[in-house]
Parts: C-alpha cells; structure tokens; sequence
C-alpha cells in the first residue's frame, strides 16, 4: 500500500504527521466549549403581544386568532398554537426543520407587521424572538437581606445587578422575579374630578405635557452656537403635587387637590423564596427566606460553562461592592452537572482505555505489540478533537460518548495490521519486508470492516428529525475517530514494526513473575480451544438442532421483549427535580403563597433535600395563580438514596394538600422542566371541549403508570360584566369606546411617562383608583364616564349605572388553540412503568370514546416523540443493515455468504433485551442507538469466521473440515477484538458517575449484543453457511452456472495435500502454509504453526 510504504521509508516524516494530530488535538481541545448536549438550532418562533386589562376571550378574538390566520400562510410552517391568558397572547410558530431560522423571522415579522393596525390600538407591538431550546435559566440569584425592605432590595437588584450582569460575555437577558419595582402612583379622588368637571384622561394628559424635557433648536451668536433646552421635568416627587391641571370650564387647579401622590411599588405580580432545611439532633425546622431572584439567560449558541463562569467571576466583584447587610447567592446552576457529567465521561473514557489496553497485553502477551497497537488510541482520540473543533462542535455528552464507545473499535485495525506483520515475521521474512507486506496483504480486509462500521454510523449522523439533529455530532465524532485509527494502523503501525522487531522469544523459564503467572492464559485458552472444536463439529452434525435450539431462544427473547418497554431518554439521577403548583381560578398571590409554603413544609421533611427555590408568577406568562419550586437534593455521596426513589415520597406527601393541584417533573432538558404525557383535545365549541376533555381526563387518571394527571382548562373565572345600554348612552353622549378607556385608566391603570431622579433611573408613572375606591360592585357602579358636550364647555360627567347593568359572571381564565382549533390539553407525568406502555394503554382507552365530529384526541408530548424517534430508528437501522450487505457483498463477491454473516444481527438482539431486563432498563433513544451500532460491530466476527474458512476450502479442505479449522484458528481474535470492545464500554455500563444513568443504557445494549452474538455467531453462523452453500450448490445444478465463488463443491485445485484427520485423538501436527492467510486473518500465530488435528 502506498501509505505504509511512504511510512516504512520516511519514519520520522510519519512520526512528525503523529506528532501534529496530537498537538492540534491539544490545542483544539483547549478550544472547545463544553455543553451538556449539542446545540441544535431549532425553527421555531414566538409571538407575544400584551394587551393590558383584556380577558382572555378578547385576547384570543382580537388577538391570537389573528395573528394565527396571518402566520398561517408562510411558508414552512408545520404547527401554530397558542395561548390567549388575561392581557397576554403567546403563539407559537413551529417550522419544518429545512427551514432557515432567520428566515422564518423574517416572514413573521412581515405578516406581523401587515396585520399591526387590525390589532387593538391599546395593545402593545407584539415581541417576535426565536424560540431557543436552551432558553432557560441557567443561573438563578437569590439576593435577601434582613435589613433592607423588599423594595430598596429591588431598587438594587434593577438598577445595579442587572445592568452589571447583563454586559457580561454571553448573557443574554437578566429577568427579576419577586421584585417590587418603585413606582410613581397617583391615585385618583373621584369626587374631586367630578366637582372640576375633570376627566382621568385630562389628569394623563397634564401630567405627560408638564414632565417634559425637550430640544427647542439652536442660538447662532457670531461664531457661537448654543442649544436651547426646554428643560420641564420634574426631579423631585413632591413637586408633582403642584402641576398645574386646566379645567374644561376655565381656571386651574393642581394635581394634589385631585388626586394623592406616593412614592410606592408596582403591584406586586410575583414572588421568589429560598428555603433550607435545619436538621438537628432530633428536631427539624425549615428557614423561608423571601428573596429578589435574578434569572439568568444565555444568548443563543453560548456556551452554557462559559456564561457561567463568566457570570461567577462577576458575582465576586459585585458582592464586594453590596452593603454588609446584604446576601448575594446562588440558587441553581446548570453549569456544575453539565462540567460533572462531562468529566465522569472524560473518566470513563480514560479506563476505558486502559483497561482495553490490559486485555489486548493479556492476549499478546508483548510490550512492543501493545505499546504499537495502544498508540492508536491517544492518537485517534486527541485527533479526533480537532475534527470537533473544526466542525463547529461542543465538548458534550454526546461527542464524548462516541468517543468513549469508539475506544474498543480503534484499536481493532491497528491489532489486526500488526497480527499480519507478526505473522509474516514469523515465516522468516526480515522485519522491513513483514511490515510491508503484511500491510499490503491485510490493507483491503481492514478498509471493508472499517467502511462497514462506518457504514453503521453515517446513517446515525443522518437521522430523520430533531432527534437526528440531537445525534448528527454523535455520528460524525465516532466516523472521524474510526478514519483516523485507520490512517494510524496503516501507517504508524507499520512504521514501528518495521524499527522495533518483536525479539526472539524467551525460554519460558527466562520470564520475569508477572510473564510467566499471565503465560496460564494461554494454556488456558489453547484448551478452550480444543473446546470449542469439539462444540462447532457437534453443531455441524446436528444442524436441524442447533437451528432449532438458537430460534427457540431468539423467539423467546422476542416474546419476552414488550416486558422490557419503551421510553424517550433514560430517566438520569441530575440531583434536581421541579414541583409545579397551581391554585384555584381567581386565587391571589398571598393565597398562592400560602399554599407554596404548605408545600415546602412538606418538602423539607427530607433530610436529602439541601434547599428549594420556588417562585411564583414568574416568566412572560406568568399568572400569581401558578408558580413552581426547584428541589435541589444533597450531592450523590451525601445521601442514601437516589432521586428515584425520594420524588415519588414528595409526590406523595404533597398530594395530600387541598386546594393545590401539584405535579413532580424533571428539572432537565429542553426549554424546561414539561410533562413527559401530552394529550390535546381540539374542536370548535369550549363547552363541548370542556365535557369530552374531562371524560379524557377520567380515563388517563385511570390508567397505571399515569400520575400527576392535569387538565389545562381550569375551572372558570369569575367576571364582572358591564352590559351597555346602547341607547341610553346615545342620549347622554357617552360612547362604549370612552366607558372602556374611563374604566380601564381607574381600574387597571395607565401610564403617564416617567420619573427620572437624581442617579438617572427612571420609574413610571401610574395614574390609576385608590384601592380603596375599586374592591367592589358598588365602587365600579359610581364611577363617572364622560357624555355630552356642555354649553359653556367641557363635558358632561354620567355615573355608569346610568347607562350600563352590572352583573357577575364567569369566563375561562386561558384558552388554547392548536392548528386554528381550540384546544384542551391534559398533561401528566409517568412512575413505575415505561413510557410506551402508559401512552399505548392511554391510546387504547381514548379510542373507545365516542367523539362528536370535529374533535380530535391527539396523543403528543414525549408519547409523540417516541412514536417519530422509533419511525427514524427503523428506517435508520434499514440503511444501515443494506450498506453493511453493500460492503459485504463486495468483500466476498458473493451474494448469499453476506447473509450468513448478518445473521449476527438478529443474534445480537437476545443480548440486547436480556440486558436491558437484567439491568431494569428500557429500550429508549440511546439503548435503539446502541442497538443501530451493534450492527456493524457484530458482523466483524462473523466476517473473520467466513473469510478464513473460505480460505481453508481454497487451499482444499472439505466444508465441514474448514469451518472447524477456520473456527478454532480465529476463536483468538474474535474473542479478543469483543473483549477489548466489552472492556472499553465497561465503565460507562458501571453508571457510577454524574448523568451516567443516561448513558449506560447506550453501553449495556451493545455489551449485552456483543456477548449473545458472539457465543451464537461462533456456533450458529458455520451451520448457516452450510444450508446457504447448499443453496448455492442447487443453484449451479438448477441452472448450470454460479454466481457464488466455491459454491456447491466447485472449489480451485487444491494447494495443499493434507486434510484434517478425522479419527478422534489424531496427533497434533503443523499445517504448512505455502501461501499467505486471508485478508482478514488476525489468528495469532504462535511459533509460526496452526496447530490442527
């Protein structure tokens, strides 16, 4: 080959070439970011539009429903929905995945900006942002202190904190949560408006003109310029007091006779505590401390680390600069699981390593062998980080476990380059000609089981979906190490064989302790050897039986295999977990707050729990009726149990609670913690939804497995509905939009500019009742709502229970919509059982309903993306199992010996289940991948089987003779290549470390599908060669031609004399070969004979 010859002949040029993948490895991995997962771009966009005060019944008419039939026509969309809650629209836009994000933007922002004037003029410009699947906090900051108030501690959150934390590298926004945000508030007297003949507008109005501060031009005095400046704000908050008000009917009067200023807090709409447990000898108690919280997001693409170390960095200036009185801490920080998880794989990775290292040295038993064959893995794996770097990927679980999982198969060609130079070695040839030749001998072999493997795992790269985007870096990682190892076993190997000869070897006596105890293991083979002969000839007499026995088995294991069940990822031990709470319809934030801390109470009766951090009406949407408490647990080596087995006691004991619905979710993956159980209900008609949905509800909560059950609709909200008299208020002059405006500014409030003071902060201004003056029937009654024009001038003042009734009703407190349809959504969570089995009996049940035409139950959520997942991975395993056949075919130039081959595959299954029931695991996302990956493992025994018993019947063998000599020779390599993969892979099945339990199910299938299929490829693939060479042999009979090399008994001439002896106890002589070995052959051959019968 002309890669081994340039290395045999220009050593130090190669050893340069290894010395820069190694050294551009290094500094690539210096470079890289280190995430807990790849970053996949995901297409899709949100738009959120606040209308302040509005229902949500008006919300989804004049709003959502809108922008939904606007959206509705770009091109690319896959699904709209959204959520229309009091004063706030949120829709979704989720785009097919070939779709450009920004794009797609680009066309919202267009058909947003067609529809604006259709939308209600006191609606705000809705917010189009890219939907980020780490847009979550990363970091959250609790600040308290026993000394400052709640609002001097928000003042200093907003205008210090923030603004510091927010130039930091990386951070894309900092949200305040449990904040009173000073406020302006000018709280209105009714009466005193009435006796002026003043309006609350004309109070807006005066105030926005009388705190002003503009340019008025420019003073050009000879050669002079100078700017003149209204300057009409107001610096001091007494002082608006004095502003000056003019009456429609002459005169002036001031603010302070017409309404009451404080210097005061917006109304309070969240809430933060941080709780710790205080254990003591026989006591327990819980510290609640309320806090302002600072939540902090990444900006998209960032790496989460990196932010966080930045962010820490700056905390430790800022605390520096805050009052002694005053705590600064740190509440969640996603950073120190991801750098954990990321280092235990670094670990595995490491012993992985090693110990495929010390089983390659048991089975050579040479230091120069294993040192040559153990290069290749710091060298493929260091340079193989270049590639990520190169690629524009993370340092994440994914790209590391590939890495990991690659530790068995990159030692695999540099083992079998060097087998064949040792091999050649040993006929005489001087160790510059063994290395060469042996190469070039074995060259073609390696590249077709490496192009098989990597046939495997292209396919992975390519998945369908946004699972395929979760595994593209998979994929692509362990293919760059496998070429790698490739390009190193083809030229470093040889390169060194040929300047570092393997000695003579020693009289067994001469060995050191350590050579001569390991040297048993020979012995001990050679007699599994003989062994096995004696098994491969029994199956080989009794084929009829051993078919039978091995499709018994193989039908068991897929009878028993719906036991194992199915889920999306492995549920992982992140040392976290989230309490969801929510409250009645119409309930207030303290009585909100009130519930939340009857939770903790129940929380912290768990020694294993180091704190909470709840909030309460926190995020965009947030309602004071819905909050949620992050449960941090103490470190693994700190408590006794896992948190499988401490969330379902939570669970338990805070379901007891009445008047709080709760559910126990993940606090891991995408865009936050989400019920895995997701069923929709969709029709035209909200009553008819209501009644099919609850008979839904009923049927989930019945089912086993299902817990935490929840249904979107909540119980209506309670109105107070003004009916116009349309003609009586024509009378008066007073129109429906004016009561609405009137109602609006006393009621909720308007804005009237800002404040700005003395260090430039500016607070707004909110013109708004007394509360006093709107807590019930009677207060809204009274009100004044402008009417007719007087004569003298100004307008006429008319009560409002003079043209409009007052009535007390309900009305839903949000409504969903999905694809242009209402909808009902029932979420809930799943414990105990698979998540397959749980959607498949919910799936049944559902479908006994009787449903109206129009409505549709939809099964999504984590049920829907098992369902897509497990469509890809079919077709995945499809592509992966016609491109091993592909490379096998050309291999063997053959069409039916590659079929005896890929019966590996389906032998590999039995290891697959039979670990995943002995280890109580699932088949999800990473045990199918896994199982895609064991497909081009598992065919590399069977290959090196066929191969040299089609070299044995070459050189004239009978059948049968061959593929027991052919067995007995590579029973040394098969099982030495599937236990260094075994070994490699050990360490990550073990699952000891942080976030192990998501990748062990990975490792366990492939080590149980080794260790089923090599036992039954060693015995069950001969007989299968049998029947199909038998078929071959028809085939020449039936047709008069072969299209398969050596079929039916048309073998070469023979090149050798000898057949295998065939009386039991024949001597054991050396089998001469006057030609080299196949090109797959890694036998280890010792003192240069195979020994044989």
């Amino acid at each position: 080959m002309v890669l081994s010859d340039i290395s045999i002949k220009r050593p130090v040029f190669i050893t340069m070439i290894m010395l820069a993948f190694v050294v551009l490895g290094g500094f690539a991995f210096r470079r890289l970011s280190v995430d807990e997962f790849p970053n996949v771009d995901m297409p899709v966009i949100t738009v959120t539009t606040v209308w302040p005060g509005a229902g949500p019944e008006s919300v989804e008419s004049d709003i959502s429903k809108k922008i939904e039939e606007s959206l509705n026509t770009v091109a690319g969309v896959k699904q709209i929905s959204s959520q229309s809650l009091e004063g706030v629209s949120s829709v979704v836009v989720i785009f097919h995945l070939n779709v450009k994000i920004n794009d797609a933007a680009n066309d919202v922002r267009e058909k947003i900006s067609r529809i604006k004037s259709d939308l209600p003029q006191e609606a705000k410009d809705s917010l189009i942002e890219r939907l980020d699947p780490g847009d979550k906090p990363i970091l959250a900051l609790a600040l308290s202190s026993d000394a400052l108030s709640l609002k001097e501690l928000t003042e200093l959150a907003d205008s210090s904190l923030r603004k510091k934390l927010e130039n930091v590298p990386g951070v894309g926004k900092v949200t305040l949560v449990g904040g009173a945000k000073r406020e302006i508030e000018v709280l209105l007297d009714p009466a005193r408006l009435d006796a002026r003949n003043l309006l609350p507008m004309d109070v807006i109005n005066g105030l926005k003109s009388s705190n002003l501060d503009l340019p008025a031009g420019r003073i050009e005095r000879g050669s002079q310029e100078t700017l003149l400046r209204v300057a009409g704000r107001v610096h001091e908050v007494r002082e608006f007091a004095e502003l000056p008000l003019r009456m429609p009917t002459g005169g002036v009067t001031r603010l302070g006779d017409v309404a009451t200023l404080r210097d005061g807090t917006e109304e309070k709409r969240s809430l933060s505590l941080v709780t710790r447990g205080l254990w003591s000898e026989g006591s327990k108690d819980y510290n609640v401390k309320p806090s302002v919280a600072l939540e902090i997001r990444k900006q998209s693409g960032q790496n989460t680390v990196q932010v966080a170390d930045s962010v820490r960095e700056r905390m430790a200036e800022l605390r520096g600069e805050l009052p002694a009185e005053v705590q600064l801490d740190v509440v969640i920080d996603n950073s120190v699981f991801i750098r954990a998880s990321v280092n235990q794989v670094e670990e595995d990775l490491l012993l992985g390593a090693i110990l495929t290292v010390a089983i390659v040295f048991l089975f050579l038993q040479s230091w120069r062998s294993t040192v040559i064959t153990g290069l290749t893995l710091p060298i493929s794996v260091i340079g193989a980080f270049t590639a990520i770097w190169a690629a524009g990927f993370t340092l994440n679980q994914l790209t590391l476990l590939a890495l990991t999982l690659a530790i068995g198969l990159l030692i695999d060609d540099a083992i079998v380059v060097r087998e064949n130079i040792v091999r050649h070695a040993e006929m005489g040839k001087d160790h510059v000609r063994a290395a060469k030749e042996g190469t070039d001998e074995i060259g073609l072999a390696v590249l077709a089981t490496t192009f098989s493997i990597i046939a495997v795992f292209v396919p992975v790269a390519f998945m369908g979906g946004i699972i395929g985007r979760f595994f593209f870096q998979f994929g692509i990682t362990i293919s760059v190490a496998v070429l790698l190892s490739l390009f190193v076993s083809f030229t470093l190997d040889p390169m060194m064989s040929s300047v570092w000869p393997e000695p003579h070897h020693k009289d067994p006596s001469q060995r050191n302790v350590f050579m001569r105890a390991i040297g048993g293991f020979n012995t001990a083979f050679d007699r599994l050897s003989l062994g096995y002969r004696s098994v491969i000839a029994w199956a080989l007499r009794h084929r009829m039986a051993t078919v039978g026995l091995t499709t018994l088995i193989f039908g068991v294991t897929i009878g028993i295999a719906p036991l194992v069940g199915f889920s999306f990822f492995p549920e992982t031990d992140r040392g976290e977990f989230i309490v969801m709470l929510r409250t009645p319809v119409g309930s207030s934030l303290n009585y909100t707050d009130t519930k939340a801390r009857e939770i903790l109470q129940r929380i912290h009766e768990d020694r294993d729990i180091a704190y909470t951090y709840s909030t309460i009406g926190a995020g965009a949407t947030g309602t004071v009726t819905e909050g949620q408490v992050y449960v941090k647990l103490k470190g693994k080596k700190e408590r006794k149990r896992s948190i499988f087995q401490i969330r379902p006691e939570v669970r338990e004991r805070i379901s007891e609670l009445v008047d709080v619905s709760t559910s126990v979710v993940d606090a891991g993956g995408v865009g936050g913690p989400q019920s895995p159980l997701q069923i929709s209900v969709k029709g035209p008609d909200l009553a008819q939804l209501d009644a099919i949905s609850k008979q839904v509800l009923a049927r989930v909560q019945a089912t086993q497995g299902a817990v935490d059950v929840q249904i979107s609709q909540e119980n209506t909200k309670p109105e107070l509905r003004l009916a116009i008299d349309r003609q009586r208020a024509a009378d008066l002059g007073v129109s429906v939009a004016e009561i609405a405006t009137t109602l609006r500014v006393l009621v909720a409030g308007d804005l009237a500019g800002n404040f700005e003071d003395k260090n430039a902060e500016t607070y707004n201004i909110r013109v708004r009742l007394p509360s006093t003056g709107r807590t019930s029937q009677k207060d809204i009654a009274r009100l004044f709502v402008p009417g007719a024009m007087r004569a003298e001038g100004g307008r006429t003042l008319v009560a409002l229970d003079q043209v409009a009734n007052l009535s007390r009703g309900v009305g839903p407190s949000k409504i969903n919509r999905i694809d242009l349809a209402r909808e009902v959504r029932i979420t809930g969570g799943v414990e105990g059982r698979p998540l397959g089995d749980v959607s498949t009996d919910i799936k049944n049940a559902v479908a006994k309903l009787d449903l109206p035409p129009g409505y549709v139950v939809d099964l999504g959520g984590q049920s829907k993306d098992l369902k897509e997942t497990v469509g890809y991975f079919v077709e995945t395993l499809f592509l992966a199992i016609v491109f091993i056949y592909l490379v096998l075919a050309s291999q063997f130039e053959s069409f039916l010996q590659p079929l005896a081959i890929m019966l590996s595959l389906p032998l590999s299954l039995i290891g697959v289940f039979g670990a995943m029931l002995v280890s109580r695991g699932t088949m999800n996302m990473m045990s199918m991948i896994g199982l895609i990956m064991l497909m081009g493992l598992v065919t590399k025994n069977a290959i090196l089987l066929i191969d040299n018993a089609n070299q044995r019947r070459a050189e004239g063998l009978g059948r049968e003779e061959a593929l027991i000599a052919a067995g007995e020779i590579r029973l040394r390599p098969i099982l030495m290549t599937t236990l260094a993969m075994i070994f490699g892979m050990l360490p990550l099945a073990l699952a000891l470390g942080e976030g192990s339990e998501f990748r062990s199910p990975m490792a366990r299938a492939v080590i149980g599908g080794l260790i089923s299929s090599t036992v039954l490829t060693l015995v069950v693939v001969p007989v299968v060669y049998t029947y199909l060479d038998s078929l071959g042999d028809f085939i020449v009979r039936k047709f008069g031609s072969s299209s398969e090399p050596h079929a039916g008994g048309h073998l070469p001439p023979p090149v050798l004399a000898h057949r295998l002896a065939a009386e039991p106890g024949a001597e054991l002589t050396p089998l001469p070969m006057p030609r080299p070995m196949s090109q797959t052959d890694l036998a280890i051959v010792r003192d240069g004979d195979i020994l044989r019968k």
